[in-house]
Parts: C-alpha cells; sequence; structure tokens
C-alpha cells in the first residue's frame, strides 16, 4: 500500500466527507440544538519583519482563536448528549480598510500534492501561516472523544487558500480545506470562503467536528528593501468608535452531496466582533 493510500482525507478552519453512510448515525436534523461559539481575533507581528502587528497602514498576521459548544450529534446508548455537529464552512469577514495583495505571493501547494506528501512536499514561499492547533471530536467506539490535530495555511492555485487539518491518535485523520477571498462591502472589506469536507472517523461513525481552532494567518516578502505584507492594517481614520467590525459564520451539516454530504440540513451561526483600533 502506497503512503498516499494509508491516508485518512479529512478537512478543517477554519478545520472537517469521505462518505454519506455516516449519516444515519446522526441524529436526525431537528433533533440537533444549533451550535453556538466564540471568537477572539486580533492583528500580530509578522515574524521577521520587525514594524509589522498592530499599527495603522502596517503589514500584520491575523491570530484567530474560535471555541465550538454543541450537542446532540451522534447520540448513543452509551453518549446520549451526542457531541458537536461537523462544520461544513467557516466565512469570515475583514474589516472595511484591510488590504490583501493578492499578485505577489505567486509560489502556492496544491490540494494534491497535500493529500498525497503532506506539507513538507509545498514550496517554502508558499506557506501562509505557522503551526496552528485544532481540537476535535471523533468517534472512537461508542463515545466521541478528544482528537488533538495540527492546522496550517498555505497559498493555493489561483488565489486560492487550502488548510491542512493532521491528528494521528485516536485516528489518523488529513483534511485539506479549500478557501477564497472575495470583495465585500459596507462595514466590511474581504470574505474568506471556507469549504470543510465531511469526514469519517472509520466507516460508518458519525463524522469528525472541531471543538477549538487557533489559526495565526499572514506572510510577507522583502522586495528591493521594501517589506510587502499579505494583509496590511486599515489607514488611520478608518477606524470606527468602538473598533473595526468583523464577522464570522459557521455552517454546520449540510446535504451537498459527494465529499460534502453531511446527512443533516444546514446549521448556520454567526456573530459579529469589534477589534480594537491600533494605539498608533
Amino acid at each position: 500500500m502506497t503512503k498516499s493510500a494509508k491516508r485518512t482525507r479529512i478537512v478543517s478552519l477554519g478545520v472537517l466527507g469521505l462518505i454519506a453512510c455516516a449519516a444515519p448515525a446522526a441524529a436526525a436534523a431537528e433533533e440537533i440544538p444549533t451550535p453556538t461559539f466564540t471568537v477572539q481575533a486580533k492583528a500580530v507581528p509578522i515574524p521577521g519583519f520587525p514594524g509589522t502587528g498592530n499599527f495603522y497602514g502596517k503589514g500584520a498576521d491575523v491570530e484567530a482563536t474560535m471555541e465550538i459548544q454543541g450537542s446532540g450529534y451522534g447520540v448513543t446508548p452509551q453518549n446520549p448528549n451526542g457531541g458537536i455537529p461537523p462544520l461544513s464552512a467557516v466565512n469570515v469577514w475583514l474589516p472595511k480598510g484591510v488590504k490583501l495583495d493578492q499578485k505577489d505571493f505567486k509560489k502556492s501547494c496544491s490540494e494534491a500534492t497535500l493529500k498525497a506528501l503532506g506539507p513538507s512536499a509545498c514550496p517554502k514561499a508558499s506557506v501562509l501561516s505557522p503551526i496552528g492547533s485544532v481540537l476535535g471530536e471523533v468517534t472512537f467506539g461508542t463515545t466521541r472523544v478528544p482528537e488533538e490535530a495540527t492546522l496550517q495555511a498555505f497559498f493555493g492555485p489561483g488565489g486560492s487558500l487550502l488548510f491542512f487539518t493532521h491528528g494521528s491518535s485516536p485516528v489518523n485523520l488529513e483534511i485539506v480545506s479549500s478557501g477564497r477571498y472575495v470583495r465585500s462591502s459596507g462595514k466590511y472589506s474581504w470574505e474568506l470562503e471556507t469549504l470543510v469536507p465531511a469526514v469519517a472517523s472509520v466507516p460508518g461513525a458519525p463524522l469528525a467536528s472541531a471543538r477549538k481552532i487557533h489559526i495565526k494567518v499572514g506572510a510577507a516578502i522583502r522586495r528591493h528593501g521594501k517589506v510587502i505584507p499579505y494583509g496590511t492594517v486599515p489607514k488611520k481614520g478608518e477606524c470606527p468608535h468602538g473598533g473595526f467590525f468583523g464577522k464570522v459564520e459557521l455552517i454546520f451539516g449540510g446535504m451537498y452531496g459527494g465529499e460534502r454530504e453531511f446527512g443533516i440540513a444546514p446549521k448556520p451561526v454567526s456573530q459579529v466582533i469589534r477589534v480594537p483600533c491600533p494605539k498608533h
């Protein structure tokens, strides 16, 4: 068996379908309460690039932590409360005034490379984040148990983004989620739309889900002595009273077919967040 054949595919976020037959193991959609979540986000320095961070008009990484609470999915006599339903999409709106450089970061990694060979085979210049973390839930035996995994972002082909999640215990999981920035309006500048595939921990079991996600995303390059960041904080005067507006939408479940067949009706939940204005 080849190395790629041994891999169990999964994708994260951003954080997790291989088979629709997992659906019967889940509770009916109307029995599953809508999950809730909290999110914290901030602009932070780009490692190796002094002068970047939470400053007006400067390049920055975005560090975010999201925690999800939910129940009712994968109910069994041994696990009457069930767990969090599987995540199918993560949509993030960036504040008005944020700039993204989508022309100077040309190196990319492909979904096929990540699935077959893993992150080590991707060009160094395609890396969009240090290694983050995901705390997930998987079915092991008759219970839902935690699964700790790593999470890392990459530039993908054609301006897309790829998120690679890898867990090894109690089950081996590897997930590739795909995302893309599209223009937004009003209080927001860009929307990141990320699709998550459905993934079964073992054949016939309820699908994997995410409980906590932590990631820091961003990059910069130097050209002719000038720092070129992928993302730039809005200029002074563009931050409204009370802080920048951001928004996160999570979609749980959905019957999309193929690798995105979750067997339950979609449950969207969103939250507007405020990010404090820079002090300088």
